[in-house]
């Protein structure tokens, strides 16, 4: 697999020293990132690839943008598009990457604009901006929508919203373009769920909480009413005997068997796994261990599952790590490569066409 994937770090740019995003060639047999360039986009705080690996899309200052992933795996600038909100945090497509999905975590407001057969982005055909109050005054006392991804069924869209501890669930109407609320999910009080996943039947989603650090375990179905949640299991993301009050859970993803789920937590600055059990879906934590870096804001596994990157915020950082699944360790993959505020880590093939 060596020379046929890519990997796209997201950074701030607005302190003049990192252009948007890096781009590194990945040696996956060596669990590795070779630098190759950077790419300018004004506070790429998300990077997100479209379902068939040809479009790759970024937040920025302006709302989002679009490139085309060519066979090499450089970036070909394709068109912005305005939100008309604050800089979003979080991108995600639809299953038939006809609808691109903003967060916007500054201003509570999740947008829903078209995405064009030739993958650039379109008009915006909805906004919905959250209402309500949290309990942590400063941190969230507000609405801040930090995720929304579709379902895996491509029917319902899951809004994650880290300021008033709940996931709202729309129906789009494809028809008219327009989102509906049909149900909502209230967390527990003060735990600020900042993401989540599904699992590979689309049977389990996982929740990993920013102000609690945990993940939640929740079984998922259809009724044809409306959207099922409930809620399995409860598991800590940090290592033992912390100060929890001072750790921020923040990265998660899957292995890509999907065997293990994988979260990081800055304070504590570890990454934990779980191995995932495929009768129940529920979580058995494995280790959680340092990274040699400060603030793991993301992380992402490599596609043969033997390795994982992880980008460290305030340590201005990636580090890569070798998964040991029988001793339960990670070991380092020589030293950590210097990129200024990473905010996000997406590997992906390089472009097919």
């Amino acid at each position: 697999m060596t020379g046929n994937y890519m990997a796209y770090i997201g950074s701030y740019s607005y302190t003049g020293k990192a252009k948007g995003i890096t781009v590194y060639d990945v040696d996956v047999e060596a669990g590795t990132f070779i630098y190759r360039c950077e790419v300018e986009v004004d506070n790429s705080s998300y990077v997100q690839a479209s379902n068939n690996g040809k479009i790759l899309y970024s937040i920025a200052d302006e709302g989002v943008v679009s490139f085309r992933i060519l066979e090499n795996g450089s970036l070909s600038r394709i068109n912005s598009a305005n939100i008309k909100g604050m800089r979003g945090c979080h991108l995600s497509t639809d299953t038939d990457n006809k609808y691109i999905f903003v967060s916007g975590y500054h201003d509570g407001k999740m947008t829903v604009l078209k995405l064009n057969k030739d993958g650039s982005v379109g008009r915006i055909t909805d906004g919905v901006f959250h209402k309500g109050l949290g309990s942590v005054a400063e941190r969230n006392f507000r609405p801040h929508v930090s995720c929304v991804v579709p379902t895996p069924d491509n029917k319902y869209v899951c809004a994650v919203d880290n300021g008033i501890d709940q996931i709202k669930m729309y129906k789009l109407n494809t028809q008219r373009d327009r989102l509906k609320l049909v149900d909502i999910l209230r967390c527990e009080r003060e735990s600020g769920p900042r993401e989540i996943v599904f699992s590979e039947s689309g049977k389990y989603a996982y929740v990993i909480y920013e102000l609690m650090n945990k993940v939640d375990v929740f079984s998922y179905r259809d009724t044809g009413n409306g959207p099922e949640f409930e809620k399995l299991q409860s598991i800590s993301t940090t290592s033992a005997n912390v100060d929890q009050a001072h750790d921020a859970a923040s990265g998660m993803c899957l292995s890509p068997d999907h065997h293990y789920l994988f979260t990081s937590t800055a304070g504590d600055n570890t990454v934990a796994m779980f191995h995932i059990d495929p009768e129940t879906g529920c979580l058995e934590k494995k280790f959680a261990l340092p990274i040699s870096g400060e603030y793991p804001k993301d992380i992402a596994m490599f596609p043969d599952g033997k390795h994982i990157a992880v980008a460290n915020h305030e340590s201005n950082t990636i580090t890569t790590f070798t998964v040991d699944y029988e001793k339960n360790v990670l070991v380092q993959k020589g030293r950590p490569m210097k990129v200024e505020t990473p905010n996000c880590i997406l590997i992906t093939k390089k472009g097919v066409h």
